[in-house]
């Protein structure tokens, strides 16, 4: 195909980074300013490739577990949150942990240690494996909580005993398929405690919505994120299930299906909270290239939302 076929696009407003992603790189980037290379980071700081190889640039270590950090150096915790076991560990082996956990992230973590004072068993909401979801069972000793990965995992749930119960949800999931599950859960147990506001992160929520307010008016969404981060993944599904045709996340301009792209006329451009936004310029200018361009802004809702860096990194 050339540059003759004319194309719609339209950016889909808010996208990418949210505020707990810019706070997890602020904090890696002030720590390597203050105390210097390296500075290991336990995981991916973010699910984005972008964001981690700039960092390990700039002399951030990533690494799979804490064995291999030198005793007594200083380590970064995730974004996603990780389990109390972890934290103990730092402390045996005299490092300097610095906690970049997502505050909505820590905010279910201090509920699931409040269920757990007052005898509830906690039902979390999530996908098996992804580090959040590992984290928070991680606050919990082993037992006192459950995951709940699909609708037919709250049909089939049966308690142990007579436990009072509560749910939790991993924060970057579908706010859709979360609501199901929840209204099974206390269509079956009326007396189980949620939480006081919503577990689903805010921009998990503002970006699946711009996208269900933009999927009447385009007939291919693209979500720009990795295959690992699941609020990228979410986006897709919430734009098929809005109706959009076609749906693809592709990790960057070098991962575009022009095949699919070619039969498209009206094309929606999101991004993942944890991509940024330099990927969705390089996706504008290899669509630029391509093709006869007209982009169109969307602003479904502008975001304020800030949080603070950690005491040691804010002196």
């Amino acid at each position: 195909m050339t540059k003759e076929q004319t194309k719609t696009l339209i950016l889909a407003s808010p996208r990418g980074f949210c505020a707990g992603v810019e706070r997890a790189i602020k904090i890696v980037e002030r720590a390597l300013d203050k105390f210097g290379a390296p500075i290991y980071v336990r995981h991916e700081i973010v699910h984005n490739k972008r964001v981690v190889d700039d960092l390990a640039a700039k002399g951030a270590v990533f690494v799979k577990e804490l064995d291999e950090v030198p005793e007594g150096g200083h380590v970064i915790f995730s974004a996603h949150g990780v389990a109390k076991a972890v934290h103990k560990r730092a402390d045996a082996l005299n490092m300097m942990a610095i906690d970049a956990t997502c505050p909505l992230v820590t905010k279910v973590h201090l509920e699931a240690g409040k269920h757990v004072k007052k005898g509830r068993h906690i039902l979390l909401i999530g996908h098996a494996g992804h580090p959040e979801v590992i984290g928070t069972m991680g606050q919990v000793a082993e037992g006192e909580m459950t995951l709940i990965e699909t609708v037919e995992d709250a049909l089939a749930f049966t308690p142990q005993d007579d436990s009072a119960l509560a749910f939790a949800t991993q924060t970057t999931l579908s706010a859709d398929e979360t609501a199901e599950i929840i209204t099974i859960l206390q269509h079956r147990f009326p007396e189980i405690s949620g939480p006081k506001g919503e577990d689903i992160c805010y921009a998990t929520t503002n970006r699946q919505n711009a996208i269900k307010a933009l999927a009447p008016d385009i007939d291919y969404l693209l979500v720009i994120g990795a295959q690992n981060s699941s609020n990228s993944k979410r986006l897709v599904e919430t734009g098929l299930n809005a109706g959009v045709g076609a749906a693809m996340l592709a990790a960057d301009a070098a991962a575009l299906d022009f095949n699919a792209l070619d039969k498209a006329s009206r094309i929606g451009l999101s991004a993942g909270a944890s991509a940024p936004e330099i990927l969705v310029e390089e996706v504008i200018e290899a669509l630029q290239a391509r093709y006869q361009l007209a982009i169109r802004h969307q602003n479904f809702i502008q975001e304020t939302m800030h949080f603070k860096l950690p005491a040691i990194l804010s002196e």
